[in-house]
């Protein structure tokens, strides 16, 4: 039996009907993955992941879910936001069952966004529904997408368009997975930090002004940002897991952020999922306060602060551009939160006080999207 660990935290999910899962938060969880993934039941636990994130750390895990008595395999994919595609989710469909992987089983994401929602899409399909472990090693990850059970592919038309909600059983957010980072995806992760106290809570925002360097260099901070993240959204899904209501405050920056991503083409070498976000969070406190909703001091505290983490804030810094208003508005019809084809904002009336704004008329957006170009052009 595996002593607990004083030192690690622990953010409980309560579900219903039995779906109710821990996160655990702290160093070296890769390698005592086993016990805590064993004693969930199943023979074979079998691990997704890409090959950047598995060379480093695929062994150890495979390593420790063995030495627990579990039959463990690996499969691999492209690193990358072009394998959370068709062809990535068919791939990855196709190496779990060569893994003879049954229904009583247990699928291991391991890695950031990507490898988790791809993972986690596959394991909600196959063989109609497959419970699935989140091994998050990504900031981006462990504070956002490895919790609350979204999972999906992007399409040729839009983001996250093909998916499903399939609650993980556990997730192991190791924090010493993120000394590996690279300073960008640290930062990519960060913005998503960040928005959780743009949303809701203005003294994280506070918190993260004074301490995002901790986070950043490995201290306590780092653990303390995790879990609070966490705490956050396991509240929000605990309450509407499937984005009936207030989850959507959730996607602060996204309508813009996905748009952006779509006209990169999920190419990672311009633009990775949360620098998009960066922009789209300072766009919708830019927009707030043109639309007199929020204090144009705020929405320059919010670019300054994610500018000081060396985060992108304006359309002009996506190399390559990102195409005129009609080219960025089309982009944005396809998101999630499109209702009868009226485009819904998460917009703000102050720092943690963001709200949902259904219905936001198109030529606001498009006599915004083109102020926007033309102050980009004109610095």
């Amino acid at each position: 039996m595996t002593e607990p660990r004083p030192d690690l935290l622990t953010v409980h999910v309560p579900l219903d009907a039995g779906r109710a899962y821990d996160i655990q938060i702290g160093r070296g969880l890769i390698d005592t993955a086993g016990a805590a993934v064993a004693a969930l039941g199943g023979r074979r636990a079998a691990i997704v992941t890409d090959a950047t994130v598995g060379a480093l750390y695929a062994a150890r895990l495979r390593t420790s879910l063995e030495r627990a008595g579990l039959q463990a395999g690996v499969v691999t994919v492209a690193p990358g936001e072009a394998s959370k595609s068709y062809a990535g989710y068919a791939e990855v469909c196709d190496g779990l069952l060569a893994l003879k992987v049954e229904r009583g089983d247990l699928v291991v994401a391991l890695g950031g966004g990507v490898v988790g929602d791809l993972a986690g899409f596959a394991a909600a399909t196959l063989r109609r529904g497959v419970r699935f472990v989140q091994v998050p090693t990504s900031l981006l990850a462990q504070v956002d997408s490895s919790v609350g059970g979204k999972t999906g592919i992007n399409a040729p038309l839009g983001k996250n368009l093909i998916g499903a909600f399939h609650q993980p059983r556990l997730v192991l957010a190791d924090t010493a997975a993120l000394d590996t980072l690279s300073e960008r995806e640290m930062r990519a992760g960060y913005a998503e930090v960040a928005k959780y106290g743009l949303i809701a809570d203005s003294g994280f925002f506070d918190w993260c002004e004074a301490n995002w360097r901790g986070i950043f260099a490995g201290g306590p901070e780092r653990e303390q940002a995790v879990a609070s993240c966490c705490r956050a959204k396991a509240a929000v899904v605990t309450r509407d897991e499937r984005e009936d209501g207030e989850r959507a405050l959730l996607n602060l920056g996204h309508t813009f952020g996905h748009a952006l991503e779509r006209l990169t083409g999920y190419d990672s070498a311009r633009l990775v999922h949360g620098e998009g976000v960066a922009i789209g969070m300072a766009l919708a406190f830019r927009f707030s306060a043109r639309l007199g909703l929020c204090a144009g001091q705020d929405a320059g505290r919010v670019a300054n602060h994610l500018a000081l983490a060396d985060l992108p804030t304006r359309l002009q810094a996506v190399p390559g551009g990102c195409g005129d208003v009609e080219a960025l508005l089309d982009a944005m019809t396809q998101d999630k939160k499109v209702r009868d084809g009226a485009l819904t904002f998460i917009l703000a009336r102050g720092i943690g006080q963001s709200f949902i704004a259904p219905g936001v008329d198109r030529a606001e957006v498009a006599a915004f999207l083109r102020d926007e170009l033309a102050a980009d052009r004109a610095v």
